[in-house]
């Protein structure tokens, strides 16, 4: 027991001892602090601790208060923010009052500048008064005043007495909402004044609008005059106003999905505008003649619409459209006719086409026969220098009649003559087909062999040609 007791009194002297020596460290220790002086007009009701702040944070405070030889204020600032330390030159120091009334509830405000020049202002270092503002109280106003303005200003705050009494109430909750404008208009004025060059430009170009308004007086007299009939004619219709605002928000659900798809589509369309955008420069012309034309197109448009949509039966283009779909079903199909399932005009007329090719095909080989029938009607024949002459054969190329086997007489061969049918048992023995295999066109002389069997489609004899040069 004595033991337990022994070792619990040296640690409790060590710790005491441990203590210590963090004390020692906090306050000996651990590097000096960054100090700075500020030279004041006048010290504006500041004391020892008040605080130092930088946008409206803390970062230090303020540690003594002195006077210079020349009777100014010089302020020594202690900051323990590292992250402002140390200071860039051309920081200012303003006094600031932390609410509208109090004594010594004042504060440093420090404004860094906003471009530094990568100096800054040692621990020590000084802020002259260049770089300084004093905060003025209302007793230094109200000092600057003779006796007779005193004495009215009393008379007005009086007033102001009288014209608030039995409405306080109203009036601190009205002054409850207002003071939220105020301090908002107090920074926004502050950010114009920070900008006077902008302040001034915007005032030059308000100065030139409203002087542009006066020559325009009677133009906008009558702009103010036909909203008055426009928000008169739109307050007639309540009852469709009432029904508009119902529907519009299921119409901006729908429209939202339609305006997250035109969003791509308007940067499918960035390409098409940069490239029409030298085009469009050089419309400008044609545009403001289209004026004219379309001016002139309204007659035109009226009566078109009486084309599109004029009253009756069956006397517009509206209801030309709406036959489309009976005459669509008959061209498309099927359909239901005598009886039975068939198919459209136009799926029937391609199969039609279709079954045909081989016909075609065939007949296409024939046709320089038929054009040379065809011209035969008005001309058999062509002129020389003896006078006309004409060239005349006959073909026979599917069927023929002739001996088969029998030879003809030497001096027939020899001029490609027909043999004579001996007699009838003969010639009804030489009928046959395809016993001449001449070419479609084999009439026509000059013709090559790929020619005259259509590059090898036409199953014929390119040999076989008439008589004749």
């Amino acid at each position: 027991m004595p033991t337990t007791s022994a070792v619990g009194r040296v640690a409790a002297i060590a710790a005491l001892i441990g203590a210590v020596v963090v004390v020692l460290l906090l306050v000996l220790g651990g590097g000096s602090s960054y100090t700075v002086t500020a030279e004041f007009e006048n010290a504006s009701q500041l004391v020892t601790g008040n605080n130092v702040n930088v946008a409206g944070v803390p970062v230090g405070s303020v540690k003594q208060i002195s006077l210079s030889d020349d009777g100014q204020a010089l302020v020594e600032m202690e900051i323990s923010d590292s992250a402002y330390t140390p200071l860039p030159e051309g920081t200012h120091a303003t006094v600031r009052s932390q609410s509208l009334s109090g004594i010594a509830n004042r504060y440093v405000d420090l404004a860094l500048p906003t471009q530094p020049d990568g100096k800054n202002i040692s621990s020590g270092g000084e802020i002259t008064q260049a770089d300084t503002t004093s905060e003025v109280d209302l007793d230094q106003l109200f000092n600057t005043l003779d006796k007779p303005t005193v004495g009215h200003l009393q008379e007005v705050i009086r007033g102001f007495a009288r014209s608030y009494d039995g409405v306080g109430a109203k009036a601190n909750r009205g002054f409850y909402y207002l003071n939220p404008f105020l301090s908002t208009s107090r920074r926004v004025f502050s950010e114009l004044n920070s900008d006077q060059a902008n302040l001034e430009g915007l005032v030059v170009d308000g100065a030139s609008l409203m002087s542009t308004l006066d020559a325009r007086s009677p133009e906008i007299s009558s702009l103010v005059a036909n909203l008055d009939g426009m928000l008169g004619t739109i307050g007639s219709e309540q009852a469709s106003l009432a029904s508009a605002v119902s529907q519009l928000p299921d119409f901006m659900r729908q429209f939202n999905t339609t305006a997250v798809n035109l969003r791509a589509a308007l940067d499918d369309l960035q390409p098409l505008i940069n490239y029409t955008r030298p085009v469009a420069r050089k419309l400008h012309p044609f545009a403001k003649r289209l004026r004219g034309f379309a001016h002139d197109a309204v007659p035109t448009v009226k009566n078109l619409n009486q084309v599109i949509n004029s009253p009756g039966d069956s006397n517009d283009l509206i209801e030309l459209t709406r036959l489309q779909d009976p005459l669509a079903q008959i061209g498309v199909g099927p359909v239901d006719r005598n009886g039975a399932s068939r198919p459209g005009a136009l799926p029937a007329s391609a199969d039609s086409l279709r079954d045909s090719f081989d016909q075609v095909s065939t007949l296409r080989a024939y046709s320089p026969e038929l054009t040379g029938w065809f011209d035969d009607f008005a001309n058999s024949g062509k002129a020389d220098a003896f006078g006309g002459i004409g060239r005349i054969a006959v073909g026979a190329n599917e069927f023929s009649a002739g001996p088969p086997g029998i030879p003809c007489p030497s001096q027939l061969d020899a001029i490609g003559g027909v043999c004579k049918v001996l007699n009838p048992a003969q010639l009804l023995a030489g009928l046959g087909i395809k016993n001449m295999r001449r070419c479609p066109g084999s009439n026509e002389r000059g013709l090559t062999s790929d020619q005259l069997t259509q590059g090898g489609t036409v199953d014929c004899d390119p040999s076989e040609v008439p008589l004749g040069p």
